[in-house]
């Protein structure tokens, strides 16, 4: 532990080049020195314990929607955004990860049943598309895995569940790495303008495609959703647009950057690696243990419905508490030897997915899809390694997420 000031929200994120080099050690030195920290700046409480963080993600009274924080929570009221005309609905201008109950149910509930029915037959899909990408590696030399592989796997598979036309997918990776500079507040000029020809072009495709499976429905999740509208539920067509693409984006960088991670992670730790090579059946554990140690989100947010106590700390009603699921799942008050990366050790349930009524929606497809990567790739490479063990890794600067720019390797 150090006297230096406790840090603000945004020197919890890779633009502070101490924490995006190793998050870990900064969030150590908050949890033992301050587990509920006030930053006034952000008008927002930081909570870093497994105790407080646990039980209040998965607390259904709290609100989501940003706009109940009071005024001085301006990091969260950011995500408002823009005041919005009396005469639109909330609901159609953002997606479930900002609403609150009824609406948040209403809209989820079908997508979320259309979406895991999808997920519970679709992994010789998943096999198939990681197969492919598999065979298009080019693997003579040195390789990058992220852009060919992570990358390309999770969204070709929510790509095709949505129904994307095979012959469109190039188009579709393209949009959807655009739509992604979204989260990027300090993304360039090209990015921006990527970000606003893809997010165009994929709202419009979006609209074209909805209407077609009206027509004519096929075997995928827009018509899933198309036919659930006709059978009653009350979900408008703007609705089913924004969360089709939260989805998108939301589902394809986390996932991609759990492959990422997990393969980094076990070729770092070569004794964890031949634990999975002798028990594939241990895929399961290698996921989940990825998730806890090296998660892809940082952070989620919520706004106290009530005056509340977090460890001896009081919160009014309307205050802004962020919950640092990064730290959380490294709390050694909670995980034995947390900085140890261990596949068959038996932890606590991790918090990187959230929890409660907003638990990653994606979470049953992320993991399917991570699985038959991680497993798929050291069966195809059984020798793959760093391309230079001792280069240092490039971590992305996008703020609240973790994942690799580049993954040089060798097969």
């Amino acid at each position: 532990m150090t006297d230096a000031p406790l840090p603000t929200i945004i020197q919890l994120t890779p633009l502070n080049p101490e924490y995006r080099e190793d998050p870990h050690s900064v969030l150590a030195d908050l949890r033992a020195r301050c587990p509920v920290h006030r930053d006034e700046m952000a008008g927002t409480f930081i909570l870093t314990r497994y105790d407080d963080v646990r039980p209040l993600v998965s607390d259904r009274t709290l609100w989501r929607d940003p706009r109940r924080a009071e005024a001085s929570a301006v990091f969260q009221r950011r995500f408002a955004g823009e005041e919005i005309p009396e005469d639109v609905v909330w609901s159609d201008v953002t997606s479930i990860l900002m609403l609150d109950d009824p609406d948040h149910a209403r809209v989820r509930q079908p997508l979320a049943q259309a979406l895991y029915a999808r997920v519970a037959k679709f992994k010789p899909e998943v096999e198939r598309i990681v197969a492919e990408a598999l065979d298009d590696l080019d693997t003579s030399g040195p390789f990058d895995l992220m852009a060919p592989y992570c990358v390309r796997v999770p969204i070709d598979v929510i790509g095709l569940i949505l129904g994307v036309d095979r012959e469109r997918l190039g188009e579709f990776r393209d949009w959807s790495e655009g739509v992604i500079q979204s989260l990027n507040p300090f993304r360039t000029e090209a990015q921006t303008a990527h970000m606003e020809r893809a997010s165009e072009a994929l709202n419009a495709y979006f609209v074209e495609i909805i209407a077609a499976r009206r027509a004519e429905p096929r075997d995928d999740l827009i018509s899933d959703m198309v036919q659930r509208q006709a059978d009653g539920a009350p979900l408008s067509d703007n609705e089913l647009l924004i969360n089709l693409s939260a989805l998108l984006i939301g589902g394809n960088l986390t996932t991609t950057d759990l492959i990422g991670n997990a393969v980094r992670l076990l070729l770092l730790n070569p004794a964890e690696l031949a634990k999975l090579k002798a028990d594939p059946g241990l895929i399961n554990s290698v996921v989940e243990e990825t998730l806890r140690y090296e998660p892809p989100v940082d952070s989620t947010a919520r706004v106290a419905s009530a005056d509340i106590e977090v460890s001896g700390c009081p919160v009014k009603a309307s205050q802004s508490l962020i919950f640092h699921l990064r730290a959380a799942n490294r709390d050694p008050e909670a995980f034995e030897a947390p900085d140890r990366y261990d596949v068959s050790a038996k932890r606590r349930p991790h918090v990187a997915f959230g929890g409660g009524a907003h638990i990653c929606i994606g979470a049953p497809l992320a993991r399917l899809e991570a699985q038959v990567a991680l497993l798929r790739l050291f069966e195809r490479f059984p020798n793959l390694r760093f391309a230079d063990p001792d280069a240092q890794p490039v971590w992305r600067t996008l703020p609240f997420f973790r994942g690799l720019e580049r993954l040089e390797l060798v097969a």
